[in-house]
């Protein structure tokens, strides 16, 4: 494995953890573990944090991945890309907005904001694996140039 693939994989394993950990949480909270469901649910964004660092970091010092498939899938590839891209967006402020009111003990707004977050996320899990099967598995593509080497010149 290269530090091409490397680092997309670490990232996407993140994602799947925190996902996981997501439905374990909410496991939790239906059982009426209050305590469990809180570190459970803190262990969840630091996988998500730690998904973005890695990803981030790919994309700042690495470069990010082109299509590799066929011209004929590339419109449905984008289109499914900035889906997912979008998802994640709105998972993420959903996250952190979630995760706000149940450290202020806003229960009531924390349970339905959590349930509407919950989905999104595995929607956005789901999604962000199949980017990194189409990217890395099924049709393997270039490498653009790390934004540091763009934005200096490179």
């Amino acid at each position: 494995m290269d530090i091409f693939t490397l680092f997309p994989t670490i990232s996407t394993s993140f994602i799947v953890i925190s996902a996981v950990l997501v439905a374990i949480g909410w496991r939790q909270i239906i059982q009426g573990k209050r305590e469990a469901h809180k570190k459970t649910m803190i262990a969840a964004a630091i996988a998500a944090i730690l998904f973005f660092l890695v990803y981030s970091s790919r994309t700042i010092f690495v470069g990010n991945t082109t299509w590799g498939g066929p011209d004929d899938l590339s419109t449905l590839y984008h289109v499914f890309l900035i889906f997912h891209i979008v998802l994640a967006t709105v998972a993420a402020v959903f996250g952190i907005t979630t995760l706000t009111l149940g450290f202020k003990a806003k229960y009531a707004k924390h349970r339905k904001w959590g349930r509407v977050t919950a989905v999104i996320w595995f929607f956005t899990a789901i999604t962000g694996v199949a980017v990194y099967v189409l990217l890395y598995i099924f049709y393997p593509g270039g490498h653009t140039l790390p934004v540091w080497k763009v934005i200096m010149g490179g």
